[in-house]
């Protein structure tokens, strides 16, 4: 669990190499932060060509469109699925075999894993027109990921925070809230998830 308001900007985040060498990942966070294994990661993967995922036995992973026409994901064992409006979100089980397939173009999507040990992760992409309320509780990590549009962050005992497109804040437990900036447009595409760090 953090203390703080944790700020990452889209311009810090480290780029490595997928595991299966098929693709860049923009690293945001990881927790913890060395090592190969970790509790939960955040990050932004460049899909340039069409071919299979990393496998990520043992992870429950979280995926957004962020730029382009789309994907398609074909598994071994699921039904297949699509992503193909930005904003638009996919779960599924790491452990899957899974082929990306782009529908027009390089694609860009956010990936959140988090390990099945785990208690709970709860996921959602909001359209946000209007201040939104988001309480967590001891325990838990609140994270904001903004997708289009700009936002303001408030939390309490800290500073507000004004996150561009592709930012992300990282947030203790306690009543916060995420504003639209209307100063600049009418409503924002965000990503909230909370992770349960017990």
């Amino acid at each position: 669990m953090l203390f703080g308001m944790q700020i990452l900007r889209r311009s810090s985040f480290t780029a490595n190499p997928w595991k299966n060498g098929g693709g860049i990942t923009h690293e945001a966070i990881r927790v913890p932060a060395g090592g190969e294994s970790f509790r939960w990661r955040v990050s932004v993967a460049q899909i340039d060509v069409s071919g299979p995922f990393s496998d990520f036995a043992g992870y429950h992973r979280v995926m957004v469109l962020l730029r382009g026409a789309g994907v398609r994901l074909e598994f071994d064992s699921a039904a297949p699925a699509s992503l193909s409006t930005v904003g638009d979100m996919l779960e599924f089980d790491g452990a899957l075999k899974a082929d990306c397939c782009l529908v027009d173009g390089p694609c860009t999507d956010l990936n959140l894993m988090v390990a099945k040990s785990m208690p709970r992760v709860t996921a959602t992409v909001l359209p946000l027109v209007e201040p939104h309320r988001l309480p967590t509780s001891r325990h838990e990590t609140t994270l904001v990921f903004g997708i289009t549009g700009g936002l303001w962050v408030e939390c309490p005992a800290a500073t507000p925070a004004y996150l561009d497109p592709w930012d992300l804040a990282i947030l203790p437990e306690g009543d916060a809230v995420v504003r639209p900036d209307t100063d600049r447009v009418e409503s924002s595409l965000v990503f909230l998830a909370t992770l349960d760090d017990n």
